[in-house]
């Protein structure tokens, strides 16, 4: 086995000038950002293209990206059973982990009550509000979602950005080159040429991130600011509550079952994860998250698939906004939900979350998707969180982007397609699976994995 320490890892970054490490400069961009929204509102406010631009460009990488690590990825597994084998229990993990998440705000709101006493006047509320957000969460159906993922035309899926129906047909390639013989071969090696190219480019776009992640903060805080949260900060903190114990307590059980520690793959992920409090979006971290889960010891093979499918099938922290939003409202407005009604309301959101996926703000989308079909709870209702929303669209994305971490680490050990040796001496620990057992992947596809992680490093 290979053992370099390679590019990137921490150890590497301590003996870089702090000032250089990348989750310092965003740390302080975050910081500059707060200052300016504060101090300067109207400027704050004025540097939202700042956040946008950045968000626009790391889109613009994320769908070529996604193609070549799942192309490279599936044609470097040997057995093709164990792709469908690797679809079937993330699925059955990301199902699970919504039904926990839903539950978990579910249990919050229940025993906090942030909207009793609140005593709204469903008449009184502003019905344009939700109307914008009606046109986007019209397609909520099952079958409209599936024909959803089906592009338009082969580059069509390229051409939105969006993450499913580009793995469709990363899916697809990828049998179709381990069946073409040696004209596959040659497209193979353009494609994993063409991935270490994309990853070099997007190395020199995180040198942004700072940039990015300050506009972000400055536009949230100069356009909103602190005092909007008024009234509405003990929905805003049992939310925060709700996402914190379905981190440590689901995720951290997930972790220790498999014999990983949750907060040392937090601190792993940290630039990935400051850039999308920044952003308040987790699509920024995905080519990150991808490149350091193959520095953790995951075969490219399962964890390119689970971790773009978890993007889609995986909104945790939209799951615990759900159940949360849902019954806030009914409590503001007084009204009584019965424990049957609930129960169909969670059997509706086990589709919605997974139906938004892909639109911008897919959490408030997936909201008004919900209360549409919901003939208990007025769909205007939302009108009393939009000012509120985007201090919760952080934790939303934090939540989902570190479950889908975890869960990809986790179906990596259940596929024996991750080095625990690696995943070890990067995590910084001394552990031993409990449920998973140790697992190793060949030393000449770890040496071709580093080379080129190596490269992708030295660009950032």
């Amino acid at each position: 086995m290979h053992t370099q320490t390679l590019a990137g890892s921490p150890n590497v970054e301590a003996r870089k000038p702090f000032y250089r490490i990348l989750y310092v400069q965003v740390l302080i961009g975050l910081a500059l950002g707060v200052l300016a929204g504060h101090f300067w509102p109207e400027f704050g406010a004025a540097l939202k293209p700042f956040g946008d631009g950045f968000v626009k460009l790391v889109k613009m990488m994320i769908a070529p990206i996604v193609f070549c690590t799942i192309v490279s990825g599936i044609n470097s597994i040997s057995d093709s059973r164990e792709v469908g084998r690797t679809l079937v229990k993330s699925m059955a993990l990301f199902y699970l982990l919504t039904v926990l998440a839903l539950l978990a705000g579910l249990i919050a709101v229940s025993l906090i009550q942030p909207g009793v006493g609140m005593h709204v006047a469903v008449n009184t509320l502003d019905p344009s509000v939700a109307a914008k957000y009606t046109k986007q969460a019209a397609t909520s159906g099952f079958a409209d979602f599936m024909l959803h993922i089906i592009p338009h035309s082969f580059f069509g899926a390229f051409a939105d950005g969006e993450v499913l129906p580009v793995l469709l047909v990363s899916i697809l390639v990828a049998f179709g080159l381990s069946r073409a013989g040696d004209d596959g071969a040659v497209v193979t090696k353009a494609v994993a040429s063409f991935s270490h190219v994309l990853f070099v480019a997007f190395g020199f776009i995180m040198k942004l991130a700072p940039l990015g992640a300050f506009g972000a903060m400055a536009f949230t805080v100069g356009r909103y600011g602190i005092r909007s949260i008024g009234s509405l900060g003990l929905l805003i903190l049992t939310f925060y509550i709700a996402c914190a114990f379905f981190v440590v307590v689901v995720l951290g059980t997930l972790a220790r079952l498999n014999g990983f520690s949750l907060w040392k793959t937090i601190r792993y992920f940290k630039e990935e994860l400051l850039i999308v409090l920044g952003t308040s979006s987790s699509e920024p971290a995905l080519p990150g998250a991808l490149r350091k889960l193959e520095q953790l010891g995951c075969r490219k093979g399962v964890s390119g698939l689970v971790l773009p499918m978890g993007y889609s099938f995986n909104l945790d922290g939209s799951a615990i906004y759900l159940t949360l939003a849902s019954i806030f409202i009914a409590q503001a407005c007084d009204i009584h939900l019965s424990w049957g009604q609930i129960a169909a309301m969670l059997g509706l959101m086990l589709l919605t979350s997974k139906g938004a996926a892909g639109v911008t703000g897919s959490g408030f989308v997936a909201l008004v998707a919900t209360l549409s079909v919901m003939p208990d709870l007025p769909v205007t209702g939302v009108a009393l969180l939009i000012g509120i929303d985007r201090f919760m669209s952080e934790a939303r994305a934090l939540t989902s982007m570190i479950s889908n971490c975890v869960a990809s680490i986790a179906v990596s050990l259940w596929e024996n397609a991750c080095d625990r040796e690696v995943l070890d001496r990067e995590l910084g620990q001394s552990s031993t699976p409990r449920l998973a057992a140790a697992s190793k992947i060949p030393a000449a596809a770890m040496v071709q994995d580093e080379s080129w992680i190596a490269t992708t490093q030295s660009a950032a």
